[in-house]
């Protein structure tokens, strides 16, 4: 069955259109509960389905967590609220709390005109494919309320955050603490705002937390794991030994150094990785992605870590892993995946781990990454029609063809959709930084060209 609503990450889009409309998510609840209702949970007689809802803090989140509540309800699953929660918590939460699913209200690093719906199973995993179809095959059956008494009831989670605090200083070792650092937290007024900070205060760091006055609409501006021109400012300016900044729903994580240096997902991964060799705790090897930067590949290999790429989407990477079974992955976005610490990609988690590296050897981040240097890559984001498809435009090909002959073997050359936005992706990579740069504009003027006809 193809999936009109589902992406790589759960259903998303602007506020207002479909699929994100009262309506729509009304009916996405209800299907979603439907299916849950049908399946075999092994509860309790009587006991029916808990779902926990949790956001970020976009405005949009009230009228959509309404929406979906209405639709469990009508569907007799019970729903568990916890307001403003980082998805990778949903995902703890919902294990730990033994529901039959997590729901989360975001769009991620979208801003706040977007919003999106994403599922967790039980297990706190994304939903399999097969669920995602189930519940899509149901969204066009009318809502047929369940009777009064069966209905599914709705409540707070009060200690949602402490919860969560806890789960996430319990991945950081006993015997270390970060006491003596100055941290700046960045929360991009995202849904880590009231969570983050505490995490690092109660493992002993003298904490600077920034973008944590959430209005509904600064989400993600400005701010944030993809605007960390804030987070170096304010290291600067406290003169802090490191800065951390997350996105809206806090499963990404970027750093950067005293001296305002930026270390993405790719190298933080590259620190997380050789630290656990180091220590004897690395099982397997690594999972990047189709856009995981060269020099990193390159780095693992050095110290005999085996590397592989899964296709761009932290549920490719997980995919990746299980096969391999592997426990670390990630993308240069900042989604970090360490399986023995959780099910899903965490902002936080991961952040913890590269702070362990650094506690532990003493060493800065300067010199967890030293001897690998980052490839120049270009990366041009072109929006075109819903349904543009790249791969089979005869001139986007002529002139992909054309850069790899030029780079030849120096390089990639690497183009494709986005799996939560109307664009493509123009990514090139390679030793000379004047020709990534020729040729990622060269390519981005045919693509802009091609979806204009």
């Amino acid at each position: 069955m193809t999936r009109k609503y589902f992406g790589t990450d759960g259903v998303r889009g602007r506020v207002g259109e479909i699929p994100i409309t009262p309506e729509f998510v009304m009916h996405l609840g209800y299907s979603a509960g439907k299916v849950l209702a049908s399946s075999d949970w092994h509860l309790s007689k009587g006991e029916r389905p808990a779902v926990l809802i949790g956001k970020d803090t976009r405005i949009s989140g009230y009228m959509l967590e309404s929406a979906l509540q209405a639709g469990l309800s009508a569907a007799g699953v019970d729903v568990l609220l916890s307001g403003p929660t980082p998805t990778p918590a949903v995902a703890y939460l919902t294990r730990a709390l033994r529901l039959q699913a997590g729901i989360v209200i975001s769009a991620s690093h979208n801003p706040f005109e977007d919003n999106g719906i994403k599922f967790f199973s039980a297990a706190g995993s994304k939903l399999p494919d097969a669920t995602e179809h189930e519940i899509e095959a149901g969204l066009n059956a009318p809502i047929k309320s369940m009777p009064s008494a069966q209905l599914g009831k709705a409540r707070r989670v009060d200690d949602a955050r402490g919860r969560y605090i806890e789960f996430c200083k319990s991945t950081f070792p006993n015997h270390l603490d970060l006491r003596g650092l100055r941290i700046v937290i960045d929360c991009a007024h995202g849904a880590a705002y009231q969570i983050a900070g505490h995490v690092l205060h109660e493992l002993g760091a003298d904490v600077v937390a920034i973008g944590v006055q959430p209005d509904g609409l600064n989400i993600n501006h400005e701010c944030g794991a993809t605007h960390s021109a804030a987070l170096r400012e304010a290291v600067r300016r406290h003169r802090a030994d490191i800065g951390i900044a997350l996105d809206g729903d806090a499963d990404r994580v970027v750093m950067v150094d005293n001296k305002g240096t930026l270390y993405d997902g790719d190298r933080l991964i590259y620190i997380i990785a050789a630290h656990r060799q180091r220590k004897g705790l690395l099982k397997g090897g690594v999972a990047g992605t189709l856009m995981t930067n060269l020099a990193v590949e390159n780095g693992l290999k050095k110290l005999n870590i085996p590397f592989a790429r899964a296709n761009v989407g932290d549920r490719y990477v997980l995919e990746l892993m299980q096969k391999e079974g592997w426990q670390l992955g990630g993308e240069g976005s900042g989604h970090i995946i360490c399986t023995d610490k959780h099910t899903t990609g965490d902002g936080i988690i991961s952040a913890l781990q590269v702070l362990y590296a650094l506690r532990d050897t003493g060493k800065t981040l300067a010199g967890l990454t030293r001897g690998v240097t980052l490839y120049p890559q270009q990366l041009i984001n072109v929006k075109v029609p819903k349904g543009f498809d790249s791969r089979v435009n005869v001139a986007i090909k002529m002139a992909q063809a054309e850069a790899e002959r030029d780079l030849d073997g120096s390089g990639r050359v690497l183009l494709r959709a986005s799996g939560t936005e109307p664009l493509i992706r123009v990514m090139v990579e390679g030793e000379s930084k004047q020709r990534v740069e020729h040729w990622a504009e060269k390519i981005a003027d045919v693509v802009r060209s091609a979806a204009a006809d």
